[in-house]
């Protein structure tokens, strides 16, 4: 069983295990010789984000490949998707992303992509891991180095045109205003070159990193700034992205929030129109509202759920052929066109949806009727089996009993952060919040609180 890489790659606080030196040498090492020896003087691409101590992290990590014998170029600052894209296109070996994602600065984390531009099977990490703990187990021979980086530019150049490409050039949105939330984060260094054009003006907000602001107070975890500018600038449209840009949210022109669900209902029709929706299936997960499979049906359309992740999600498209899927946080798939969820493409692919049905996102959602949902993040000291927890388990049968057929629970552990996640899904707010807070009390009382 895998202990170092969790449901999207390693991750932890900068500075201390696993985000440690030695781990994180030992880890560039490793992967580099797993890699080298696939093909020897293999080519290793590695991208970051905004956080202070990604570039620390990056070279780091980047002396390993060396010391295992691959060459290592830098993309820089870059999204986690990105580095996915010019890892298959540009013929590296493997890509390594530098990023926590939608974390606080303090976190950072190791992503690591194949040369197919996909993550790594479970098989591969647990090879990686395995070696890992062999050279750490002799820590004296561990000598942390760094290896400084000089981003070659042409790579974001090459994403930014691919993104470019796949949106179209014909669409337009004359004086549309679209304000833009960068998260302070990878976003900061793409979206407005990315988005440009088209007739629209941009207002970039949240776009000065500074190391330590990334996802604080902005991007797609904190909507409520991007509503507020949204409807004080009377703007079009806002877009909300994460600190490595593999996510995208949305503000409506009259401040409505439209999340990953509201934005795959909208590509599957798209989709479908155009002869492009494969098999007629969408893939979300186990979180994705039921008013999202109550709109698809209606339409003659199909939802898979997956576990949530974003590899299960695309995991469960490759089973059955699907062709979009994604999560309520906004991941999206678009599998014909990038193997990861991309914030980026996913906002020019909307704003050509918006452009070529003359519609305003309110409009292209109206039908979407959304049942009240909460999420409730409990931190935990540590994640003890569900089963184990009697007090829970029964919360969790008693409440379902009562909700019956018109609701459902999900309590599932965050696979990147030490959260018990609580998802109740209901007819009215009411029985949301009384299930909710039930359980979540069963939680503390038997964990305690971290």
């Amino acid at each position: 069983m895998k202990k170092l890489f969790g449901t999207d790659g390693i991750r932890g606080v900068a500075g201390k295990p696993p985000l440690d030196p030695a781990t994180i040498f030992a880890t560039g090492l490793c992967v580099g010789r797993y890699f080298a020896h696939q093909s020897s003087g293999s080519k290793i691409l590695i991208g970051e984000d905004t956080r202070e101590s990604s570039r620390w992290i990056a070279e780091t990590i980047a002396a390993g490949c060396v010391a295992a014998g691959c060459q290592v170029t830098s993309a820089g600052v870059i999204s986690t998707p990105g580095t996915a894209f010019l890892t298959k296109s540009r013929g590296f070996a493997a890509g390594i992303m530098i990023s926590a994602s939608h974390n606080p600065y303090q976190d950072n984390g190791i992503k690591i992509f194949s040369s197919s531009g996909f993550k790594l099977s479970d098989a591969t990490e647990l090879a990686i891991e395995q070696d890992i703990a062999a050279v750490l187990h002799d820590a004296a021979k561990v000598a942390p180095q760094r290896c400084p980086l000089m981003p070659d530019a042409s790579l974001s150049v090459h994403y930014i045109q691919f993104l470019q490409h796949s949106a179209g050039a014909e669409w337009k949105l004359p004086g549309w205003k679209i304000v833009v939330d960068c998260a302070n984060g990878s976003a900061s260094a793409l979206a407005g070159k990315a988005l440009a054009g088209h007739g629209m003006k941009l207002l970039l907000t949240a776009d000065q990193p500074n190391g330590v602001n990334i996802n604080l107070q902005c991007g797609s975890l904190h909507l409520d700034g991007l509503r507020s500018v949204v409807l004080r600038e009377k703007a079009d449209l806002g877009i909300a992205f994460d600190g490595d840009a593999d996510r995208a949210l949305f503000v409506s022109s009259s401040g409505r929030i439209v999340d990953g669900d509201g934005v795959m209902l909208a590509a599957s029709r798209y989709l479908r129109a155009k002869g492009k929706l494969a098999n007629g299936i969408v893939v979300g997960t186990l979180m994705s509202n039921f008013g999202l499979e109550q709109a698809l049906a209606r339409e003659g359309l199909q939802l898979l759920r997956a576990p949530v992740g974003d590899r299960y999600v695309l995991e469960e498209m490759q089973r059955t052929g699907a062709s979009l899927g994604g999560e309520q946080s906004g991941h999206i798939i678009f599998l014909d066109i990038a193997s990861s969820g991309d914030g980026l493409l996913t906002a020019l692919l909307l704003l050509r949806i918006l452009s070529e049905n003359n519609q305003s996102l309110d409009d292209l959602v109206r039908d979407l009727a959304v049942l009240p949902q909460v999420i409730r993040n409990v931190k935990v000291r540590q994640k003890v089996p569900l089963e184990e927890l009697p007090q829970v388990m029964d919360k969790i049968h008693h409440s379902q009993e009562q909700l019956g057929k018109t609701g459902r629970i999900v309590v599932r552990y965050s696979g990147t952060e030490p959260l018990l996640r609580v998802m109740v899904e209901a007819a009215t707010e009411k029985e949301v919040e009384i299930h909710a807070s039930a359980i979540v009390r069963a939680i503390e009382e038997s964990l305690g609180v971290a």
